[in-house]
């Protein structure tokens, strides 16, 4: 007797393991492509779905829920999730899960390459031994070290805390603003300091905004608080796009009143802002002397987006299955061991 499988849509390119994972009592419906797919596409193929194995090009709000009545989970294999109606999803039944903790490292670690290379100029010293006009050493492309630096992170949440512990070893001073403050004890063992919000800004020679994306931290970073800088800051951008306000700093930059930006996130990519822009400002890219940008390479080791996947699929599994998952966001009010799915029925 045919059993009809959970119909399950993956928004975007997965590892095959993920695929194999989910197909042992799912019917699969990946995209295997690196382009994000139209809107009118992915409700397409989720219209009928009980999973959703999303990432962060994707938004789901009350118009995509209606149209996909059958939705029992949306598994985001991401942190952040204010690309997703949490409340929403709540109201039609549907659970929210994210992965929280695996991608603290890989980001920790991408900040400081990025700092690295906006501070050395590596990248316009690839250029130019690649030019063939190289013949060897020059007084050229002097830039800033580290050592004796003093270093302001606002938001000491995993990620922050994971660049601290980094950091140690650059003799730098790292100095941290967070409301949620840390504890005496944690403070000592990540040899940091907590200062006010203005201290930060009027001491840092170089800011790491790490903070949740919210209507509160829109452009926590804008014109006013970089004016409150020291002179010659340097900003380094790993968490959200929206954090900073793209205009406001390539005036700055203009200016002088900023040395460098480096990022690896972007306005662009904020889908949860209605307003949201549709470009990096052109100012900002044509500014190659005094910028370095990654294409949202946080997470983008081979190893850690595998485990990522990986447990988002988990997710959908023990969803399906009647199981609380771990990384849940809300709590629909049908139980969950209502929707559990007879894992042994569609296997056979």
């Amino acid at each position: 007797m045919y059993i009809m499988k959970p119909k399950v849509v993956i928004t975007h390119r997965v590892h095959s393991e993920v695929i194999a994972l989910l197909e042992e009592i799912c019917e699969v419906i990946p995209n295997q492509t690196d382009v994000t797919l139209a809107r009118e596409e992915l409700l397409s193929r989720a219209h009928e779905a009980q999973a959703l194995l999303a990432f962060m090009p994707d938004r789901v709000d009350e118009t995509f829920l209606r149209a996909c009545p059958a939705l029992r989970i949306i598994s985001a294999a991401l942190k952040g999730y204010d690309n997703f109606d949490v409340e929403a999803c709540t109201r039609h039944g549907v659970w929210l899960t994210i992965v929280p903790d695996l991608l603290t490292i890989p980001t920790a670690e991408l900040a400081i390459g990025l700092l690295l290379g906006l501070t050395r100029h590596l990248r316009e010293g690839d250029r130019l031994v690649r030019s063939g006009t190289y013949r060897g050493w020059q007084p050229l492309l002097y830039g800033s070290g580290l050592s004796g630096r003093t270093l302001g992170i606002m938001g000491m949440g995993a990620v922050g805390q994971a660049m601290a512990r980094r950091l140690r070893g650059f003799e730098m001073t790292v100095i941290t603003f967070d409301p949620r403050k840390l504890s005496e004890e944690q403070a000592k063992l990540l040899e940091v300091q907590h200062v006010s919000f203005e201290e930060l800004l009027a001491r840092s020679d170089i800011v790491v905004p790490l903070v949740h994306f919210t209507p509160e931290t829109l452009h926590l970073l804008n014109a006013a608080t970089i004016a409150r800088m020291k002179p010659g800051v340097i900003l380094i951008n790993v968490g959200r796009g929206s954090v900073v306000d793209e205009q406001a700093v390539a005036s700055a930059l203009a200016s002088g009143q900023i040395a460098g930006y480096a990022a690896d996130v972007f306005e662009m990519e904020d889908v949860s802002r209605a307003d949201h822009p549709h470009e990096i400002p052109p100012a900002l890219l044509a500014d190659e002397a005094h910028t370095f940008f990654t294409p949202h390479l946080g997470s983008a080791i081979d190893d850690v987006r595998l485990a990522i996947e990986l447990e988002a699929a988990r997710n959908i599994l023990r969803v399906l299955q009647g199981e609380l998952p771990p990384g849940v966001v809300n709590r629909p009010s049908s139980a969950i061991s209502g929707i559990g799915w007879d894992v042994n029925r569609c296997l056979s």
